[in-house]
Formats: structure tokens, sequence, C-alpha cells
């Protein structure tokens, strides 16, 4: 047998390892949330596109939601803002909110949009105020994790009504829905949602088999300092007790809020991947071991 022959086999092997996903994730709705370094890098942005083209065409329903912040802080910087968080969210003022709507539904929602299309998938892009898709309230001031500090953020909302009906419309007709994360206040303000919560909130409206969301980290890990502590499976109560510990903490907050609701909600599988990681869908999808970390009822 000739290596080219064993590398084919290899190749056919890989595929068959993929054939009872294939059956079983058949017209089911997967979430993916598309940020972090998997947004800046041609390499990355390819891989990932590439991967969500290839999920609806063998007929897995992918909604994408993205975020945008490294852009919002870029254009913030050159129109002289900085940009401050507390407990990983923006704290939004009305002029940076209007900076955040511009460079999300105006740029890069039609980026990816572009990025799918040109790729060969048929994207259409929507931020939540598209058909009241996301209904929000303001979020009242909150404490800052680790301190007796109260901070207002602002223009930064708490999702209360989700209508999926226009996702479910654009799925059927064969569409990759891909989503800003700006909803509509009750007066019908615009309103700042983290990426990672409209993901969430999307799932469980959805019923999603799979709520995913791509990181700049390998996943969750025991210990940050120790590399080979990453946690593959992480049930919800020792989620919340590392949040309070503070080893969870930052921009891996809202994340891991993502995956709680998701769960609590109904939704069978929650992942944080490495978005960095060539081809981190397929890894994570179609492959026994997986990738990541899995957080759990």
């Amino acid at each position: 047998m000739t290596k080219e022959v064993k590398e084919l086999i290899a190749k056919a092997e890989v595929l068959m390892e993929a054939l009872p996903y294939l059956r079983n994730f058949a017209d089911k709705s997967f979430v993916i949330k598309y940020g972090g370094q998997a947004m800046v890098s041609d390499d990355f942005k390819k891989s990932v596109i590439m991967d969500i083209i290839l999920l609806k065409y063998i007929g897995i329903n992918p909604i994408l939601v993205h975020g945008g912040g490294a852009e919002v802080t870029r254009m913030l910087e050159r129109l002289g803002k900085g940009a401050v968080f507390a407990n990983g969210l923006r704290v939004t003022d009305a002029e940076t909110m209007e900076i955040v709507e511009m460079v999300l539904v105006g740029k890069v929602n039609k980026e990816i949009v572009g990025l799918v299309n040109g790729h060969g998938g048929k994207a259409v892009g929507l931020s939540g105020k598209d058909a009241n898709l996301l209904v929000a309230k303001r979020r009242p001031p909150e404490k800052v994790n680790g301190s007796d500090l109260v901070v207002d953020l602002g223009y930064v909302g708490d999702i209360v009504q989700v209508n999926p009906g226009v996702l479910q419309t654009l799925s059927s007709q064969g569409y990759i829905p891909v989503i800003s994360s700006v909803a509509v206040g009750q007066e019908g303000e615009s309103l700042n949602i983290n990426a990672d919560h409209v993901a969430g909130e999307l799932a469980a409206a959805l019923s999603a088999e799979k709520l995913i969301l791509l990181t700049d980290v390998e996943g969750i890990f025991a210990d940050p300092a120790n590399p080979a502590s990453l946690i593959s499976s992480l049930p919800k109560e020792q989620a919340l007790t590392m949040i309070g510990e503070g080893k969870i903490n930052k921009g891996m907050i809202p994340k891991v809020e993502a995956c709680l609701m998701a769960v609590n909600q109904g939704v069978r599988r929650t992942h944080i991947i490495d978005g960095r990681l060539p081809h981190a869908l397929l890894l994570e999808i179609f492959t026994d071991h997986g990738i990541g970390t899995m957080v759990t009822a």
C-alpha cells in the first residue's frame, strides 16, 4: 500500500468518525459567537467562515453572532475617547453608543456578510433592532466584582424579549443570519448588548442544539498559570464558584454567563473554544474528543 493510499484511507476514517454527528445534527440550529482574534487575522477569518459555510451545506443551521470590541475600541481611540470596562462589559455613554452602532452594524457586520457570500455561502446581516429581534432594557448600576465600586454602564442593556421568527425564516430559505449585538430599547433607543449574552439568549430562544463561543484562549483553566489545567467539562455550580473566587474574570465572565443561561433554558451543549485553532468548529462538532471547555447543567 502506497503512502498516498494510506493518506486517503486516513481521510476516509475521519469522515466516518463524523458520520454519527452528521446524522444527529441534521436540521439542528447552532448559535456561534464569533469574536476575538478570529475576527482579526485573515487566515483565522477564512477558517471560521469556511467552517460555517460547510455546516450550512451539510444541513446544519448556523446562526452567527459577532462581536467587534477591538474595532470599536480602535474607532473610539481615533476619535479621542478611551474605552472603559466593568465586569467584562463596555461602559457606554450616548456618544459611545452611536460609535458602537456605527462600527458593529455598519462596518463589522457587512464585512462578515461579504466574507460568507464571497466564499460561496448566502448570508444576511441583521442587528437586534431588525424585526425587533432583540428587545432590551437598560442595565441598572452594578458593583464591580471584587470591590464595593458601583458603576453605571450607560447604554448597556439586558435582553427582555427575543423574537426569533426572522432567523427561522432566513435559515429555512438557505441563508446564514449574521447578527450584530445592538438591541432596541423599550423607548426605541439603541442599546449595546454583550455579544456573548446575545448568543446565549438566541440559543435559548431557538432551542438550539449547541451554543459555541469562539475566544482567544483554549477554554477555562483551573489554574490560568498552568496550561495543563484545562477544564474539559465544567458543571454550572463549579462555574459559579470560580466566578465568585475570581478564577473566572474579566471578559470570560459574560461568556460563562451566556453558557449558564443557555443550559438553564434547555440548550443541550455549550462550548467555549479557541477560535484561533484552524477549523476549531469542525474539530469541536465532528470529532469524538472535541476541544475547549463544555459548560454543563
